[in-house]
Formats: C-alpha cells, sequence, structure tokens
C-alpha cells in the first residue's frame, strides 16, 4: 500500500483513475453498510503506545457510520517502532500548527 502509487504510475504513468476508484470502493463500503476493511486514516492515540492525537492509516472497518473498528494487527517490535516514529513525526509538525 505504501508504495502502490508509484506502481500505478510506473505502470500507467498517472494515477487519476487510481484515486477515483478508491473513493468509490470507500464509498460505496460506507452508503451500503459493507463492514469492508480499508486502510484509512484513523486517530492512533492510546494504540500501539502512541501517546498523541495524531491520524495514521491503518486497516479499518467500514460501515454506515464511517470507521466502525480499526482491525487489531498483531506487530514485530520492528514495526511498532516505525508506526511510533510515523506518530513522532507527524506530532512534531502537528504542535506547532496554529488555529488559523
Amino acid at each position: 500500500v505504501v508504495d502502490s502509487a508509484y506502481e500505478v504510475i510506473k505502470l500507467k504513468g498517472y494515477t487519476n483513475w487510481a484515486i477515483g476508484l478508491s473513493v468509490a470502493d470507500l464509498t460505496e463500503s460506507i452508503i451500503k453498510n459493507m463492514s469492508r476493511i480499508h486502510p484509512v486514516s484513523t486517530m492512533v492515540k492510546d494504540m500501539y503506545g502512541i501517546g498523541e492525537e495524531v491520524f495514521l492509516s491503518l486497516p479499518c472497518v467500514l460501515n454506515s457510520n464511517g470507521v466502525g473498528s480499526v482491525i487489531n494487527m498483531t506487530l514485530t517490535d520492528a514495526e511498532v517502532g516505525q508506526l511510533k516514529k510515523s506518530a513522532d513525526t507527524l506530532w512534531g509538525i502537528q504542535k506547532d500548527l496554529k488555529d488559523v
């Protein structure tokens, strides 16, 4: 998933169809209350030892309420470390933002 846009660009030269199809798939899951799993941005505070209010893309069940639940994955220590590093990076930027 991380490099999927680059793969589409390499094969097709652009990503506009991939983006449109992804949005259509997400919308279908929500409107039809399908409870399908999609990687979407969600609040990760108190998950995997993350203490700040940041949003990361994790596999979530989408239904008519939006994100119904986050899939609880078993991660290696290295994967948890990478997730925390991403959260720390985002928090480092986010904490300095001012209300506009």
